[in-house]
């Protein structure tokens, strides 16, 4: 909208970067390019939006995003999984219209995960940015617009509400069916500077090197939990898994632990 010309505002009340916005992540995947439908069309034009966004954003704010189009290296876990990412190859070529690449490499990288088929997958489409950076940087492009960011208050013009996890239950209010729940998820920033090298994924862990020499691994996902900001032995089980999934993490200190709970919205009927 700010970007349409709109005086936008925005009512936060905990804040820019508060609760899940304030993550340490940032993995941008794309769906795997077969069986293509709606989802995984719109899916695909939203990432190849987001460099431009973020590059405008940055640009407005004078802050950092974290985003950067760097690719993704996925283990390949037995031959099955090796002859369908081997057919993927062109799906990725019809569906990601020629503009990024899907392919095997037999070879693998020093940075890299455990890889027992002896190759790994890579992509050109995947990105990643540093979900607090961007959030306090989008922020600061609305206020650089003319717009406003404030912790309560009547909308006003355009308004936008960041509730989070009080949104969905908010909505949920008068209803049969609760329209969503929050999940909890815990991560962890490991000092290690591989600015610039592809994120990596490995039973389901994803593993986030940041521009600012930091490496993010994570996430749980919690349905259950007792206090939302609390990390516990679940994020210390992660990190050895992720040591023990890239041996190039194996001394990387821990300078971050994270914890916060994510709005999950039903997603079917």
């Amino acid at each position: 909208m700010v970007q349409r010309g709109a005086r936008v505002q925005v009512i936060d009340p905990h804040g820019p970067a508060a609760g899940a916005s304030g993550g340490i992540l940032g993995a941008l995947a794309p769906h795997t390019p077969e069986n293509w439908n709606a989802k995984k069309a719109f899916q695909f034009e939203s990432l190849v939006m987001a460099e431009p966004f973020w590059r405008g954003v940055q640009a407005a704010s004078g802050q950092p995003t974290g985003f950067a189009r760097t690719g993704r290296l996925q283990a390949v876990a037995d031959p099955g999984a090796l002859t369908l990412a081997r057919a993927r190859a062109q799906g990725a070529r019809q569906y990601w219209q020629d503009q990024f690449h899907w392919r095997v490499l037999e070879t693998v990288p020093a940075w890299a995960p455990s890889a027992p088929m002896g190759c790994v997958i890579e992509d050109g489409l995947s990105a990643l940015l540093f979900p607090r950076q961007a959030t306090q940087a989008l922020a600061a492009a609305v206020r650089a617009r003319g717009g406003t960011v404030v912790p309560d208050g009547p909308a006003q013009g355009v308004t936008l509400w960041a509730t989070g996890v009080a949104g969905l239950a908010a909505l949920s209010e008068g209803r049969t069916r609760s329209v969503g729940n929050g999940v909890k998820g815990q991560a962890a920033l490991l000092k290690c500077d591989r600015a610039g090298a592809p994120q990596l994924f490995a039973e389901g862990l994803h593993i986030i090197p940041h521009l600012d020499g930091t490496v993010a691994v994570g996430s749980t996902s919690e349905r259950d939990y007792a206090d939302g900001t609390a990390t516990d032995e679940g994020l210390d089980a992660l990190i050895e898994r992720a040591r023990a999934l890239v041996p190039a993490l194996a001394a990387a200190p821990v300078v971050e632990r994270w914890a916060a709970v994510r709005p999950r919205a039903r997603s079917r009927p």
